[in-house]
């Protein structure tokens, strides 16, 4: 497995003393990976290296290509990535995975490849038109009755945050989380992509069989963008509560689908944008 975090030398100028300083700093690891289905390569993303079979299971799913863990037979780092290594040996980069889908399990077909590079803010980018992010999802949130105190939604962010090792090192990660209804935390991950953040999270709901997300909210730290939105639908996940803003088609897509999506998390307030129904104050 890559490394999450590096030390490398930063200069600080301050003008107010005015004083240079050169000391270690840590930061965050961001590489690609490259996930291939049955062999033939679909997309490389900009990730931190961690929970890798978690993010191209929760990638898979939220791009509609599967449905379920068992759709999957098998996930394995390829062999013959390599670099030269200190060693002087050539090391494993761990930065491809091959994904073995089941039998009958359609491949992605060749429209669906993404021959480039997703960078690290938006996974988005390079798709051929925004209809096709309209996947459907194999689960109705609409139908989900749960509901959600915003108390305990508001401390969810301290929840997650608390949570985000990395990130009290470097100040560099984004984080998602899934959480119960009553704020018990199922899990929490790490990334510099929100997107793959989010995937690796879905990805672990998935194999650990909380897909769909019934009773769940996912947390994130940052904003909520079409995106993200898009990828709790496909898990059947009710609700995603932001720290930061969301997008118009954020919200038009959690309206759409009968999600509800929160904005601006933050001490004890919180902005509700969809769902308000599920959203309960006593």
């Amino acid at each position: 497995m890559g490394r999450v975090t590096v030390r490398r030398k930063v200069t600080t100028i301050d003008l107010a003393t005015p004083a240079t300083t050169t000391r270690p700093d840590t930061l965050t690891v961001e590489e690609p990976l490259e996930l291939r289905v049955n062999g033939t390569p679909l997309t490389v993303t900009m990730r931190t290296p961690g929970h890798d079979i978690e993010l191209v299971h929760g990638f898979l799913m939220s791009e509609g290509l599967i449905r379920s863990a068992d759709d999957i037979a098998l996930a394995r780092y390829c062999e013959g990535a390599v670099v030269s290594g200190e060693s002087g040996f050539d090391e494993n980069t761990y930065n491809v995975i091959d994904v073995t889908l089941a039998p009958g399990v359609a491949a992605p077909a060749a429209s669906a490849t993404r021959a480039f590079f997703t960078n690290s803010s938006c996974g988005v980018c390079g798709k051929a038109s925004i209809e096709q992010l309209r996947a459907q999802s194999a689960f109705d949130v609409r139908s989900d009755a749960t509901e959600f105190a915003a108390k305990v939604i508001s401390e969810l962010p301290d929840a997650l945050r608390s949570e985000q090792r990395s990130f009290d090192k470097t100040g560099g990660l984004h984080a998602a989380g899934l959480f119960t209804a009553d704020g018990e935390q199922l899990v929490v991950r790490e990334d510099v992509g929100r997107h793959n953040a989010v995937d690796k999270v879905v990805g672990w709901a998935l194999q650990s069989g909380r897909v769909p997300g019934v009773g769940c909210v996912l947390v994130v730290s940052g904003r909520a963008s079409f995106e993200l939105t898009q990828k709790a639908i496909m898990a059947g996940i009710p609700c995603l509560a932001a720290v930061s803003a969301p997008s118009s088609l954020a919200v038009e897509c959690a309206e759409d689908a009968g999600m509800s999506l929160l904005g601006f998390v933050r001490g004890s307030r919180l902005n509700v944008y969809a769902g308000a129904h599920r959203i309960t104050t006593s």
